[in-house]
């Protein structure tokens, strides 16, 4: 993790960061707007918004669910952008890039762990009783294991790479057996991801469940995510595409092919987030790819760059404040700032001033930061 003091040099994408802190803002406390707002006005049509604020039980697909793949398709996205080549170069040129892979991904796994209180009791730690698995590892393995293909392998090896682990983890998850269990079983505790979890997962699992949302097997096919935004990337950059507005129209509609796709296989292999099934990779990919597209069209086309400021305020030090959410009492913070005029307020709309408080103290954070030219990447 380091802080630069001036922006990045290379040149980015305004649509990535925005669309990132648009990720990232839901999280920080956006998912209690629509609440808040249904307490405010009464008016039922704001509970369909919160319903999607929640992840789904187990089968099915909210917008909620799509946070976390649509972060990783960024990562890949990025990866896209500037691709680099190191097969061909002397080891002496390629290790920096894989020492910095390396340490990134150990980071993030750290940095997981933090963020889930994984020492438990505290320490010393029992080794037994920790949660290594996590969504911040979840992204690292995701872009490792994307970056190296990007950097060993050119882009028709890269797809057939993808299309592979999609295939491979369907049937696994459909028709291998395994010991004690059924092939095709897409339960909780019937899954072959909780078989595998429960034999080579180190430490705990989520909630102590059988499997764990990030486990094992289901990281695979996570890496797909990050492929397509690879691709993605690679489209966007290059130079004999007709025109912007055909880049956008583009996107959507591999969007909409991905989506068609993964809704039709839901009847075969169900959209599952925790099981992270190939038809969610292609479901929340198709996703990832319409979201970019309107975003592109908007930030990076139009030039809508102020009215996005906000999100591109939270998207250029995502991982930052998604790690501070979980080690700093935000809430208390707000109430102790604005506690006084939230009270003052009448009480339909406490809850309302309540959400927007947590999210301005966050963001007047992170604006700080960004004015200053420091960004925490890691």
């Amino acid at each position: 993790m380091h802080s630069n003091q001036v922006k990045p040099g290379k040149p980015r994408l305004m649509s990535l960061d925005a669309l990132r802190g648009f990720d990232m803002f839901w999280i920080l406390g956006g998912e209690g707007l629509f609440a808040a707002l249904l307490l405010l006005t009464g008016w039922q049509g704001w509970t369909r918004g919160d319903a999607q604020m929640h992840h789904s039980q187990w089968h099915g697909f909210t917008f909620y669910d799509l946070i976390f793949p649509l972060f990783i398709f960024l990562s890949g996205v990025a990866l896209g952008l500037s691709p680099k080549r190191l097969d061909s170069l002397p080891f002496s040129e390629r290790r920096p890039h894989y020492l910095h892979g390396v340490k990134r991904l150990a980071l993030l796994i750290v940095l997981g762990i933090l963020y889930n209180h994984g020492w438990g009791a505290g320490l010393p730690a029992d080794p037994d009783k920790v949660r290594y698995a996590s969504v911040l590892a979840r992204i690292g393995f995701a872009w490792f294991f994307a970056a190296l293909l990007v950097w060993h392998t050119g882009l028709r090896t890269q797809i057939i790479c993808a299309l592979g682990i999609l295939c491979g983890y369907a049937a696994i998850q459909l028709w291998l057996p395994f010991p004690g269990g059924s092939a095709g079983v897409l339960t909780q505790a019937g899954s072959i991801n909780a078989y595998v979890d429960s034999h080579w997962l180190p430490g705990i699992t989520y909630l102590q469940r059988e499997y764990d949302p990030e486990g094992l097997l289901s990281t695979l096919p996570a890496v797909v995510n990050a492929l397509a935004g690879v691709f993605t990337g690679h489209f966007i950059i290059r130079p004999h595409v007709k025109g912007e507005w055909f880049k956008v129209a583009m996107l959507v509609l591999a969007g909409g092919l991905c989506l068609g796709l993964g809704w039709w296989l839901d009847a075969v292999l169900a959209v599952n987030k925790d099981l992270w099934t190939s038809s969610f990779v292609l479901v929340t990919s198709g996703w990832s790819l319409i979201l970019l597209a309107l975003f592109y069209a908007l930030v990076d086309v139009l030039k809508w760059q102020k009215a996005f400021f906000p999100f591109v305020v939270i998207g250029t030090n995502a991982i930052i404040i998604y790690l501070a959410s979980s080690l700093f009492d935000w809430a208390f913070l707000a109430k102790s700032l604005f506690g006084g005029v939230i009270a003052a307020a009448p009480l339909a709309a406490q809850q309302l001033l309540g959400v927007i408080a947590l999210l301005l103290v966050q963001w007047l954070l992170l604006r700080w930061l960004y004015l200053r030219g420091i960004f925490i990447r890691i």
